[in-house]
């Protein structure tokens, strides 16, 4: 068998998995520093997901599409309670809510390009 790129085992795919890990771990990060994240039912859904994609990760076929969700629906929020003003999201919560959707970008990139490699992996079991 060749050795394709993201398959099991290889260095790519080690590297897609440790970096879904990183940029879980940091989003779920970004959110926690703030008690008031579970105000926001976006913000709790985001550390959810978060929290089951970091030891799922082998399972992130489905959890990739709740991770997209999550990360959107936050940055969305994360938007609008910056236009509506300082009394709803103060300058420094709001930037870790960006920053913690942000990450949930990155992972969900990762996740996706794992999944592309393993749908092409596949044919050739």
């Amino acid at each position: 068998m060749d050795n394709l790129p993201g398959a099991l085992g290889t260095s790519a795919s080690l590297a897609l998995r440790l970096g879904q890990t990183v940029f879980s771990s940091a989003s779920l990060l970004f959110m926690c520093l703030n008690v008031d994240f579970y105000s926001y039912t976006s913000f709790c859904y985001l550390v959810t997901v978060m929290g089951l994609a970091i030891p799922w990760s082998l399972t992130l076929l489905v959890l990739s599409f709740l991770l997209l969700a999550a990360a959107s629906s936050t940055a969305s929020v994360t938007d609008l309670l910056h236009d509506a003003g300082r009394s709803y999201c103060p300058a420094n919560l709001c930037s870790r809510y960006q920053l913690s959707a942000a990450m949930a970008f990155l992972c969900w990139s990762l996740s996706f390009a794992s999944s592309l490699f393993n749908l092409w992996l596949l044919p050739s079991l």
